[in-house]
C-alpha cells in the first residue's frame, strides 16, 4: 500500500490558525529579506550594469539546484526584456557547453553559499576567456566571490525553511535582485512598449500591442461606396463574396472617410417606416462623426474604442483620412477573450450577404 503523504504525525495538530501563522511568516522572512537587499544595494550594482552595458554579447546565466531554477527565469526576464540572455548548466558547460560562452559575454552566476562545486569549477577557464562575471551570492568572501568580477552580496540570510535549509529566502532575494537588473538594463535601453511587443507577439498582451495593420480587414474585402449614391443603390452593389464585415464605409470625391452605414442603420429606417430615405443620397441617413483609427496605430486602442462606444466595425484610415481597412470587433475580441455586454438587442436585418458583423453600429454612437 502507497505510503500516505506527510506521515508525520505531528502534521496532523497543525490546526488552520497555526498553519495561516506559519506561512505569514515565511512570507514575512522573504518580504523582510528583500526590503533589506533594497536598502544595502551598493555601487556594485552600477557596475554589474556597466559591465552589461559594455559587453557586445550575451548575458549567460548559470547555477545549480535551486539557484539554477531562478537563473531561468532570470535568464528569461533578460531576454524579453531587451537584454540578450542564455542560461547555462554548470554541469553540462564542464562537459563541452562552455563553448556557447564567447569573450564578448558577461556571465551571470548565481550561488548562495559561493562554494558550490559545479559552479566553482567553472571558474579557470572563465578566467582564462577572460570573460567578466557578475556573482550574486551571500558573501564576496566564498570563492566565487573573490573570483568574480563584480559580486552582488545578498548578506546573510535566514531560510524560511522551519529546518533552515531549504532554498526559500535566498532564492526570493536572488530573483528580486535579478529582476532589479533586467528592468534596469531595460530601462536605459529605452526598452518600449513597441519592442516588448516584438519579443511577445503570442498571447493577448502582444496582441493588444500589436499594430491594427496586422489584424484589419484590407480595404479589397471591406464595403466601400461613394457617398453620394443612394442608399439602395450602394445595397445593391456592395456585396463581397465571404466573410465581410457588415458596414459600408462611405468616402467623399476625394477618397476620404466621410462616414459609416451599417445593418442597424438600415434597420431603423425600417422600423421607422422611412422607406423613402432608401431613395436619397446615403450620406443623409449616414454616421458622419463616426469613429476611426489611424494606419499604424495599436490594436489596443482600437480594442478601446470598441469596447468604449459598443461598436463593431471600426475604419482604419492613412494619414489623409482616406479608409485603408476595417477593424472587426469579431476578429479582436475573439483574440482577447472580452464579449461585447450592451444591453441593446434591437433585431438585425441582414442586408449584406455573407455579414457576419454585430447587430450594434456606429450608428447609435452619439
Amino acid at each position: 500500500m502507497q505510503a500516505a503523504r506527510h506521515s508525520n504525525p505531528t502534521n496532523d495538530v497543525l490546526d488552520t490558525h497555526t498553519q495561516l501563522r506559519a506561512a505569514r511568516e515565511v512570507l514575512r522572512m522573504e518580504a523582510v529579506a528583500v526590503w533589506k537587499l533594497s536598502t544595502t544595494i551598493n555601487h556594485a550594482f552600477t557596475h554589474a550594469i556597466e559591465l552589461v552595458r559594455n559587453s557586445s554579447g550575451s548575458v549567460i546565466v548559470t547555477g545549480m539546484g535551486k539557484a539554477g531554477l531562478v537563473g531561468q527565469k532570470i535568464a528569461a526576464t533578460l531576454a524579453s526584456t531587451g537584454t540578450r540572455s542564455h542560461f547555462m548548466h554548470p554541469a553540462e558547460a564542464f562537459h563541452g557547453d562552455l563553448g556557447r560562452v564567447g569573450q564578448d559575454d558577461v556571465v551571470l552566476m548565481l550561488t548562495q553559499s559561493g562554494e558550490t562545486g559545479e559552479v566553482v569549477q567553472l571558474l579557470p577557464s572563465l578566467r582564462e576567456m577572460r570573460v567578466p562575471v557578475i556573482a550574486i551570492t551571500a558573501s564576496g568572501e566564498s570563492k566565487v566571490g573573490r573570483a568574480a568580477t563584480c559580486v552582488l552580496e545578498l548578506g546573510d540570510l535566514e531560510e524560511a525553511c522551519s529546518l533552515g535549509l531549504a532554498p526559500s529566502t535566498s532564492t526570493t532575494a536572488m530573483l528580486a535582485l535579478g529582476d532589479a537588473l533586467a528592468l534596469v538594463l531595460s530601462k536605459l535601453a529605452g526598452f518600449a512598449a513597441e519592442d516588448f511587443a516584438r519579443f511577445h507577439p503570442g498571447g493577448s498582451l502582444g496582441f493588444k500591442l500589436s499594430k491594427v495593420d496586422d489584424h484589419m480587414r484590407p480595404l479589397e474585402e471591406c464595403r466601400v461606396a461613394e457617398d453620394t449614391k443612394t442608399v439602395r443603390e450602394v445595397i445593391v452593389n456592395c456585396s463581397r463574396p465571404g466573410r465581410r464585415s457588415g458596414a459600408v464605409m462611405l468616402v467623399s470625391e476625394a477618397g476620404e472617410l466621410s462616414g459609416i452605414f451599417t445593418d442597424s442603420d438600415l434597420a431603423r429606417l425600417v422600423e421607422c417606416r422611412e422607406e423613402q430615405a432608401l431613395d436619397r443620397p446615403i450620406r443623409e441617413v449616414m454616421t458622419k462623426s463616426c469613429a476611426r483609427v489611424q494606419l499604424g496605430a495599436r490594436t489596443e486602442l482600437a480594442i478601446e474604442i470598441l469596447a468604449e462606444r459598443k461598436i463593431s466595425e471600426l475604419p482604419v484610415v492613412d494619414r489623409e483620412g482616406c479608409p485603408v481597412g476595417m477593424i472587426d470587433v469579431t476578429d479582436v475580441m475573439s483574440s482577447t477573450g472580452k464579449q461585447d455586454e450592451s444591453d441593446d438587442q434591437r433585431p438585425t436585418i441582414r442586408v449584406f450577404p455573407n455579414s457576419t458583423s454585430d447587430p450594434k453600429s456606429q450608428g447609435e454612437v452619439a
